[in-house]
């Protein structure tokens, strides 16, 4: 009799365990994301359709087996700390990160939780990898671009508008990427004959009075070099330039199809896409740490004719015939 009771309580024992064991093996993944825009902005849109997408193409699907939380940390510091916060509470297998604001706040929250990153120029400036090779921690991800692309930027408005002889630099000094950026320009502004003119990103208020304080000097232009906010405020810097008829280099496409001139920089819709293989080698068991951090390898030059003509500049044709997009 004890032995017949002792069966039938180990077989409930085993029948109780099994959907516990199933449930466990059956539990979706989770993914926190935090991006730098509202929800509602057509470039966040674009760049969370890209990444879900190349999710589904390994086999993850949000709400199937896999759930992604999303925060939209617009406009300050505090905001993305606030969403770090929040995101690193709900114990995530995996966080992606967009831009080194965002990558720094999840730092300083958990340095448990896996985080891989994208459009970041400086992660070993940053103190967020140990090198690009050997990341070490928890943090791997996709740079932007490497700081003599600025250089670039400043010799493509040079050809464009060969007058210009004074620049304004819109960059972020709160990040690593933003002196490295103005510096690299620096080391050859003196060769284009242009003096550079640092101007803050991060305030709406800064961004429009020292436009036009710029602008009061004849022979201006403008880069927007990349940051983590400058698409927050995008909208606000090509009208300023517009305004003030500065010819303006962008880092990316989307200042261009806005309105913007002209634009050199990495496809960042690509970085999305190598996030995606990057979560889900994580997914399956795969380290940050042994995954190393990689560079662009797809690079746009767009061009805005109707932009060119209204500022009076005329394209040369050298530059036209390398151009991956013309907007006419």
């Amino acid at each position: 009799m004890q032995r017949r009771t002792f069966i039938s309580l180990l077989g409930g024992a085993v029948c109780w365990s099994l959907p516990r064991y199933a449930q466990s093996a059956n539990r979706k993944k989770r993914v926190g994301v935090i991006m730098l825009l509202a929800a509602d902005d057509p470039v966040a849109q674009t760049r969370i359709g890209t990444f879900q997408r190349a999710l589904r193409e390994l086999g993850w699907a949000d709400g199937d087996n896999l759930q992604i939380d999303y925060r939209w940390s617009v406009g300050t510091a505090e905001q993305v700390r606030i969403d770090a916060t929040q995101l690193a509470g709900l114990s995530p297998d995996v966080l992606l990160a967009t831009g080194s604001p965002a990558v720094a706040a999840l730092q300083q929250v958990s340095r448990v939780s896996p985080i891989v990153f994208v459009l970041v120029a400086d992660p070993v400036g940053a103190g967020f990898v140990d090198s690009l090779a050997r990341p070490g921690g928890n943090v791997t991800g996709f740079i932007n671009f490497e700081y003599g692309l600025s250089a670039k930027w400043l010799e493509l408005l040079k050809q464009i508008a060969p007058g210009v002889t004074r620049v304004a630099v819109l960059r972020d000094a709160a990040i690593a990427a933003g002196p490295g950026q103005l510096g690299a320009m620096q080391s050859v502004a003196p060769q284009f004959g242009v003096e550079l003119t640092p101007i803050g990103i991060r305030d709406p208020g800064e961004i429009e009075r020292a436009v036009a304080g710029f602008a009061r000097s004849p022979n201006g232009g403008l880069i927007m070099t990349a940051s983590a906010f400058a698409p927050v405020h995008r909208d606000l810097i090509i009208r300023l330039a517009d305004q003030h008829g500065l010819p303006a280099v962008y880092y990316e496409r989307y200042f261009v199809t806005a309105g913007g001139l002209t634009s050199y920089g990495p496809d960042q819709l690509d970085q999305y896409r190598r996030a995606a293989d990057y979560i889900d080698r994580i997914l399956k068991g795969e380290k940050p740490a042994d995954l190393p951090v990689q560079a662009p390898t797809k690079f746009e030059f767009t061009v805005n004719l109707k932009t060119a003509k209204a500022l009076g500049l005329t394209v040369p044709q050298s530059l036209l015939a390398r151009a991956d997009e013309v907007i006419e």
